[in-house]
């Protein structure tokens, strides 16, 4: 038996979004999320745990639940993390997640570092950067691409 839950990876992400039933669907119709378990609060409509799965990925939610410190991105005004996604078309993807409700903060566009990138903001708080890798530059392509767009501070 391996310590770490099949399916799993050593890290994963666990997203408190409220209502959780409404970001399942959210991520379904935005980045063709597959749910893989999902368990309420007995005689409660309330999500304790869900799982769900992008690519190879699995992400955990669940509902706020203040009383006990588990609360999202609303509640703390913001959230710090971003949650990168690699997907074959990005152009396709940031259409699909913005026409399900996310907003775009970063248009799409190649980057020096070799992917075509965008982010966006989900309706539940948390970011998202999007990206199809292009090319793989080089270190030395890398450090001058970024010391000519940001100067050599």
């Amino acid at each position: 038996m391996s310590t770490i839950p099949q399916g799993f990876t050593t890290v994963t992400p666990h997203l408190v979004v409220s209502p959780c039933k409404k970001a399942l669907e959210f991520y379904q119709q935005a980045f063709g999320a597959v749910v893989r378990n999902q368990m309420t609060m007995p005689n409660s409509d309330v999500i304790m745990h869900a799982e769900m799965q992008i690519g190879n990925a699995v992400i955990m939610l669940a509902d706020a639940f203040p009383d006990y410190g588990v609360v999202g991105p609303d509640a703390l005004g913001g959230s710090p993390v971003t949650i990168h996604l690699y997907v074959d078309d990005v152009d396709a993807a940031m259409k699909r997640a913005e026409g399900a409700g996310a907003k775009v903060t970063f248009p799409v566009a190649d980057q020096f570092w070799g992917d075509r990138y965008g982010k966006l903001k989900d309706p539940f708080g948390h970011h998202w950067s999007i990206a199809t890798h292009l090319r793989d530059p080089s270190p030395e392509e890398i450090r001058a691409a970024a010391e000519a767009m940001f100067g050599n501070s």
